[in-house]
């Protein structure tokens, strides 16, 4: 895990990315999502591992609110990648991260754990992007510019 992590420090798509109250088998970090009405916040994630890792998936949540039909209220996500039948013990944890980035920018239909926000989208887009992006200006983290050298 600590190559991994490593890795995830070094991907773009996300900041702050750390072990949890030092634990390994725990990370946070923020997501930075490029969807407009997701791109002016930053979304706090936990990537939590279980000690069968990799032989087992991690799980992710969202920490932050989010206006999106694949994340429910709670923060569990509709991510194939990390259910038993989708998962593979070479399965990277920096490709469950980008997997997760690519759902929050373009959600998809068969992906759904909210299907209300599902339907929103698909009848009235205008309307959904709108509550999405008021909805992050209200909960997400400010995105800031990480420090530099």
């Amino acid at each position: 895990l600590p190559q991994e992590l490593d890795e995830a420090r070094r991907w773009d798509g996300a900041r702050d990315v750390r072990p949890l109250n030092g634990n390994v088998r725990r990370w946070t970090g923020l997501l930075l999502p490029n969807n407009p009405s997701y791109k002016e916040g930053a979304f706090r994630f936990e990537l939590s591992f279980s000690s069968h890792h990799p032989l087992e998936p991690p799980r992710a949540t969202l920490c932050t609110p989010i206006y999106h039909p694949g994340v429910d209220p709670e923060g569990r996500i509709c991510q194939l990648l990390t259910t038993h039948e989708h998962w593979a013990p070479a399965t990277r944890a920096i490709q469950v991260l980008q997997d997760l980035l690519q759902l929050l920018d373009s959600p998809d239909p068969q992906r759904v754990l909210r299907p209300d926000l599902a339907r929103e989208l698909q009848e009235h887009p205008e309307e959904f992007w709108h509550r999405a992006e008021e909805h992050t200006r209200l909960h997400a983290e400010p995105r800031s510019d990480p420090p530099g050298p």
